[in-house]
């Protein structure tokens, strides 16, 4: 009874298999997400790396061109390690050509203008405040198109309000440049990042999958009448059932795993990669990937169960699909409270559906997980999705519902 019972299951499951990779379009719907995904983020990341660092050969430096240079702020700039490098302009003495510069800074020839009063440092340290003078003027021209520019642009003007800060402040900040300030390291870098973004990512397109699939598996062999087939057939209606969500489950989490391998590989790129030196997937282990596997798989199973119910209780995919989006929202929304969370919240809330997946992913990225509320969040994820079966069984048994009458 119980080999009947396993083969009938077999059986649905190599049908639904079959039918799927025997559709090349449909194969094309697993495979084309990741490979989209990957190519637009890696193009993304390319092009703002090769914007911001010029030709890609080592750490941007930026080209300043300067009148009457400080002694003092280029001193400034080279204890900041400030990527840039000054070339004099000694024919820009008095009115500066607006048009020279404009031509200069959008053709790339240089990244910054900057135009000091002669004898800068003496005027400043002669300056008195109380005078009512106009105080000296530094003018920084630069083209707020150019990312380079403006990056060049930020750069100095940060380095003159440091300078003037002096002039008036009792003490200074940060001023020994050989010591790390920021505390942060790569690795809490690359877990903020991660445990930001990919929760998100992971649920949205995860759920995806399950509704380009489920639907069109039920929904759409009631709309056709191919189902009465089946119904008529000698196996149970939770064999049925099973193979089903069996079968949409590994189709399902093929498309998932493809957008995530997708998202993963083109993610550090997308941050500005290592040249940058944001984000490093390195530093997450085979156990790592193996409890995220496990929590996508199971939250699989939930989105696979859940959707055909819907589906069978539809009398076309179009129907099923209405009933799907606002499902679509509402994960989309806890999708996104991943992005204000760490992953550390009471195990209790691991048996919230979606949300603790959510969660569970966010606190892996982020290396603050306990392995308790990931096995509490599976076996909720996997209950529920079994409350689903039982659901979907009962809604098989009903004739009036399967065949639309």
């Amino acid at each position: 009874m119980k080999n009947n019972r396993k083969n009938n299951i077999l059986t649905v499951m190599k049908k639904e298999l079959r039918r799927f990779f025997g559709d090349r379009r449909m194969v094309a719907t697993i495979i084309l997400p990741g490979l989209l995904i990957y190519l637009v983020y890696s193009l993304m990341g390319n092009a703002f790396s090769d914007t911001v660092g010029g030709e890609g050969e080592g750490e941007a430096v930026y080209r300043v061109q300067a009148v009457h240079m400080s002694e003092t702020v280029h001193a400034m700039v080279e204890r900041s390690d400030a990527p840039m490098e000054f070339y004099a302009c000694p024919d820009c003495d008095g009115l500066h050509d607006t048009e020279s510069m404009a031509e200069s800074l959008q053709s790339g020839a240089i990244d910054l203008f900057v135009a000091f009063p002669e004898n800068f440092d003496a005027l400043v340290a002669a300056y008195d405040p109380a005078s009512g003078q106009p105080a000296p003027e530094v003018q920084i021209y630069y083209d707020s198109t150019s990312q380079r520019s403006t990056a060049a642009y930020t750069m100095m003007t940060a380095v003159l309000d440091g300078f003037e800060s002096t002039m008036t402040n009792r003490f200074d900040i940060n001023r020994t440049a050989d010591v790390t300030y920021d505390l942060a390291s790569e690795e809490d870098i690359t877990g903020m990042v991660f445990s930001m973004l990919m929760p998100m990512l992971l649920v949205m397109l995860t759920f995806s999958g399950c509704m380009a699939v489920a639907p069109e598996s039920i929904a759409g062999e009631k709309e056709r009448g191919t189902i009465a087939t089946l119904l008529v057939t000698p196996l149970r209606r939770s064999e049925l059932a099973i193979g089903k969500i069996a079968a949409i489950s590994i189709i399902s989490l093929l498309s998932g795993t493809c957008s995530f391998l997708g998202v993963l590989l083109s993610l550090p790129k997308l941050m500005g990669g290592e040249e940058m030196g944001m984000v490093d997937a390195s530093i997450y282990g085979i156990t790592d990937y193996l409890w995220i596997l496990g929590v996508i798989l199971s939250t699989v199973l939930l989105f696979v169960s859940l959707i055909s119910v819907l589906s069978a209780l539809s009398k076309s995919v179009k129907e099923a699909a209405s009933l799907v989006t606002p499902i679509m929202l509402l994960v989309m929304l806890v999708g996104v409270s991943g992005m204000f969370g760490s992953g550390t919240v009471e195990p209790v809330m691991h048996l919230i559906p979606v949300y603790n997946s959510v969660q569970c992913i966010s606190g892996i990225f982020s290396m603050s997980y306990e392995p308790v509320s990931v096995i509490i969040t599976m076996v909720t994820n996997v209950a529920l999705a079994g409350v689903m079966v039982a659901v979907l069984t009962k809604v098989f048994n009903s004739e009036k519902i399967m065949l639309n009458k």
